[in-house]
């Protein structure tokens, strides 16, 4: 087993890879100061055949056992080359390494039926990297009655808190979840829940009908008008008028799903403009009904970089007097800021994967990772399983 020097134990890699497929965020993090430092981050994209495997195993399937283990090993060799550009970058050494947080890649999100599953072979990276990993975070706040997501706000709380202003902390990936932070001691009053989708319908809608990955900036939404009628009946779904604790992902916001909506007839980028839309309605919907005196809202992950998105936050959660803000009463006239994390020294595309370091982190020191008002589960527990190396 390789020995970790006690002065540089403060030094974390989180990796992350989210609901919209694209590849694998990787921080190195120190968390030796008042607060963390990202000492650097690189992003290691999917390939078309390691991607189109991960979309497979959304569903059932033939072989799916072998087919996971086999998706599962290509993934972990993804990260271990992030990993390694990663250390190439910052010149840091692996022995400098405390460990490196993997969250795995989730293909089945069921905590109804008492699991979630993230495909991930952490023994390979600990063998690929000389580093000791912590992975499987989400499966011990499941068996205590949780829902194993979102985890991100009890990072969230530890970063963005403060005793005087009251803050939301809105993460835009494939799917979006929201973390209400109010004034007052760290960690004291937090929730949090998934909104629904975020960028994961737009991409599925953008990929099928413009070959792209992603909108970018969202200029062919922008180029689009909102469709009332579909508006209305994608935002029927159960799930945006239930109450939190809640979660989700590609279980229920898929292309089937999708494809049920959408009726013929309808422009493609008026489509779009509506996926767009319904992502703004049910995350400005949310704050205005939970978090109704919030203060500032900080915007992090992929969407943060979508202009038409941020432009459409403005106008429901900033500038809201016009009426195009979800929901009523008195909340929809609060004026709040909004700001992208980079605001705050975390740049937008770096705090899911910052946050999984500082999860491993919390692992490694025998403290608790989840929130139970967040999740639902029956307490505070110490998550993630370690593999040493």
């Amino acid at each position: 087993m390789t020995s970790q020097p006690e002065a540089l134990a403060e030094f974390f890699i989180g990796l992350m890879s989210g609901t919209s497929l694209d590849g694998v965020d990787a921080v190195l993090a120190d968390f030796s100061g008042p607060q963390p430092h990202v000492a650097g981050a690189v992003h290691a994209g999917f390939s078309e055949s390691l991607r189109s495997a991960l979309h497979a195993l959304q569903r059932s399937g033939p072989d799916e056992l072998h087919r996971a283990a086999v998706a599962a090993n290509a993934l972990v060799d993804v990260y271990a080359d992030a990993v390694a550009q990663l250390l190439a970058k910052t010149k840091a050494d692996a022995r400098s390494i405390a460990a490196i947080g993997a969250h795995g890649q989730t293909v089945r999100h069921r905590p109804a039926d008492g699991y979630t599953w993230q495909i991930n072979n952490p023994a390979r990276l600990a063998e690929a990297t000389s580093i000791t990993v912590v992975a499987d975070f989400r499966s011990r706040d499941v068996a205590a009655g949780g829902q194993g997501a979102p985890l991100v706000p009890a990072f969230h709380a530890a970063l963005f808190q403060q005793p005087n202003r009251h803050r939301v902390v809105v993460n835009i990936g494939g799917i979006a979840n929201v973390t209400n932070l109010p004034a007052g001691p760290v960690g004291e009053g937090v929730t949090g829940w998934d909104t629904g989708p975020g960028n994961v319908l737009m991409d599925i809608w953008c990929q099928r009908h413009r070959g792209q990955p992603f909108d970018d900036d969202g200029r062919w939404a922008a180029s689009g008008t909102v469709d009332a009628a579909l508006l209305a009946r994608l935002r029927s779904d159960p799930y945006f008028a239930a109450m939190p604790p809640k979660s989700t992902g590609r279980d229920l916001f898929n292309p089937q799903w999708l494809d049920a909506r959408v009726t013929s007839g309808l422009a493609p980028h008026d489509v779009q403009s509506t996926l767009l839309q319904l992502t703004v309605d049910s995350i400005a919907g949310d704050v205005i009904r939970h978090c109704a005196e919030a203060d500032e809202v900080l915007i992090c992950g992929g969407g943060a970089r979508n202009g038409a998105l941020m432009d459409r936050l403005v106008a429901a959660l900033v500038n809201p007097a016009g009426g195009n803000a979800p929901g009523s009463g008195a909340a929809t006239a609060k004026s709040r800021s909004l700001h992208r994390s980079d605001d705050f020294g975390v740049p937008s595309n770096q705090v899911e994967a910052l946050a999984f370091a500082w999860l491993a982190r919390q692992t490694l020191r025998q403290a608790p990772g989840n929130i139970p008002a967040v999740t639902g589960a029956r307490g505070r527990r110490i998550l993630g399983a370690v593999y040493p190396a």
